[in-house]
């Protein structure tokens, strides 16, 4: 069987401006992707009749907007997922302590919202190490899906933490080991280390593609930045993975212009590019996996299917 997923990280606008190394947030700006690229992407997927994951931080859930858009999706038949409390882009740098308590705050604040805490967790940045993994497996989650084996991206992201510093700005972001890029591109369980395989805790790594393409990134950005051509490229070089995990962020949805961000837009390219060429790269993609009879559920859903191959392979 062949299962895709799309999965939106809700990243606001203060993270981005983190990333780029920018204080001050307008507070028109504050709240554009609850408010504005989030029902953008509800409307694709009612659409198009398709399941999604988001992964919501947990500060967040505490605007009235923004719970009311968590409560919104779930009731409509999508995962909610974890993404930390504070989205602090050092998580792995934390004290074990305080790495629970990023994990359990955030858990609590989507169950206060839902009724039930989430099974999935992903990484600020991609960016995980054993420590969090521990945590993950104490706190009874199902799956993660933070492993971003992409040597392209990795290249692209030191490049842009360089450059900035050059210039005076400090990016919040913090570069993963780069032993990360060996991890296996498709799901698997995690061993001693969560780079290798073993019997632990579900990984479900993020999308990239096969053979001689090299595992270029398959994400919300690399497509947009692809235009809708390049897009269906990208996705016809993934065909084959048994899971293609296919991330996107709520800034995907965007409009620079309608949705006061212009100001971010010098630092952030996908926000150059007009929201309706976005969609039709996106479109392009999923247009091609469907093409090739990949059946769309949550992540959640894929970590039920993929653990339970993994048992039979394991002998349980």
């Amino acid at each position: 069987m062949r299962l895709a997923a799309l999965s939106i990280d809700l990243d606001e606008v203060p993270q981005y401006c983190a990333i780029h190394g920018l204080s001050d947030v307008p507070e028109l700006a504050r709240w554009a992707i609850y408010r504005h690229a989030l029902p953008r992407f509800e409307a694709l997927l009612a659409r198009l009749n398709l399941p999604a994951t988001a992964f919501a931080i947990g500060q967040d859930i505490h605007d009235p907007t923004a719970a009311i858009a968590i409560a919104r999706l779930h009731d409509a038949g999508h995962e909610i997922a974890n993404h930390s409390q504070d989205h602090l882009y050092n998580l792995t740098r934390l004290p074990g302590p305080e790495i629970e308590q990023q994990v359990v705050a955030c858990s609590s604040a989507i169950e206060a919202v839902i009724g039930k805490r989430p099974v999935g967790f992903r990484a600020p940045g991609y960016t995980i190490n054993d420590a969090v993994v521990s945590t993950l497996l104490e706190q009874g989650f199902v799956y993660d899906s933070s492993v971003f084996p992409c040597p392209p991206y990795y290249a692209a992201k030191g490049a842009a933490i360089a450059a900035m510093k050059l210039r005076g700005r400090t990016s919040h972001s913090v570069m993963d080991d780069p032993r990360v890029l060996s991890a296996p591109a498709e799901p698997y369980r995690m061993g001693k280390s969560f780079r290798s395989r073993g019997r632990g805790l579900l990984e479900l790594p993020i999308g990239v593609t096969r053979g001689f393409t090299a595992r270029l990134p398959f994400i919300g950005t690399s497509l947009t930045l692809a235009g809708p051509r390049g897009a269906r490229m990208l996705a016809r070089a993934i065909i084959g993975r048994p899971l293609v995990n296919l991330e996107l962020h709520g800034i995907d949805f965007a409009d620079a212009d309608a949705d006061g961000l212009g100001f971010l837009a010098p630092h952030q390219p996908d926000l150059r590019v007009p929201l309706t060429r976005k969609l039709e790269c996106l479109q392009a993609a999923i247009d091609v996996l469907i093409a090739h009879d990949y059946q769309f559920v949550t992540l959640a859903d894929a970590a039920q299917y993929f653990g339970e191959v993994a048992s039979v392979q394991a002998g349980e």
